[in-house]
């Protein structure tokens, strides 16, 4: 090998040496790095963890135990303005009480013992309001009963209130049932409803003696309807009986053997 050749060699073994020593630095500042963010992580996660307890610890003391989000108003919606001061005197929504902690279907309870309302609904309105939405009932009938006291019968056949006089375009009816049955009322209901408008128009005393015994004026003709089963066929039967002369009383009980008298 000529001297050339081995100045070559050597310049090459240096070359390749420096490559080589040239990569450690790099590796270990990786490294280094590495083991940097491994430390560092458990300090993070606790970092967070504690931001989090403390977040949840906020919020929790806010809702339940701080005086912001308390009870300071009670809305009532779905009634007369009349009828609202009565409401709130039956919810006695604690005020001061923190919303989370106001026992709703407690107020619900207390407000739906007023027998003229159908439904109520209590919901929480933050930040400071208890919200109460109430349903009337609607009067689809006036009941008279027995001792000449008026009812009124909503849509279900219950009767809620007691008043002097039959509200204005709601039915009469007389009953010997005292009190009125729900199933007497509904055959009652059963009737007008079945009945059209300019048919209505003309029925100017109604009487139940039971759920199956229904009677009606039609003008100058007594209809004995019965109960409340196959309304529209007695519609047809006593529309057809009734543009017959000279009758007193038609019997749509059984409308399939209708009779007249």
């Amino acid at each position: 090998m000529s001297a050339r050749d081995r100045q070559d060699g050597a310049r090459r073994g240096r070359g390749a040496s420096v490559r080589r020593s040239s990569g450690l630095p790099s590796s270990r500042a990786r490294f280094d790095a590495r083991a940097a963010r491994v430390r560092r992580r458990p300090w993070l996660v606790a970092a967070w963890l504690a931001v989090a307890l403390v977040l949840l610890t906020g919020g929790v003391w806010l809702v339940e135990f701080s005086p912001v989000l308390v009870a300071r108003s009670v809305s009532v919606k779905g009634v007369p303005p009349g009828d609202v001061s009565t409401i709130v005197g039956r919810a006695a929504v604690p005020i001061g009480t923190p919303l989370v902690k106001v026992d709703t279907r407690a107020i619900a309870r207390r407000v739906i013992v007023a027998t003229g309302l159908a439904g109520v609904t209590v919901s929480r309105s933050y930040p400071s309001t208890v919200l109460i939405v109430a349903t009337p009932r609607v009067p689809v009938l006036a009941v008279m009963n027995p001792q000449g006291q008026v009812q009124v019968v909503d849509a279900q056949g219950v009767a809620y209130a007691t008043v002097s006089t039959a509200p204005r375009g709601v039915p009469l009816i007389n009953t010997v049932e005292n009190p009125s049955s729900m199933e007497s009322m509904r055959a009652a209901m059963a009737v007008l409803r079945a009945l059209s408008s300019g048919q209505r128009s003309q029925v100017t005393k109604v009487t139940v003696l039971g759920p199956n015994m229904v009677t009606f004026t039609l003008g100058a003709v007594t209809v004995v309807w019965g109960g409340a089963s196959e309304p529209e066929l007695k519609v047809k039967v006593m529309a057809a009986l009734l543009r017959q002369k000279d009758v007193g009383t038609i019997d749509v009980s059984a409308p399939h053997t209708p009779v007249i008298r």
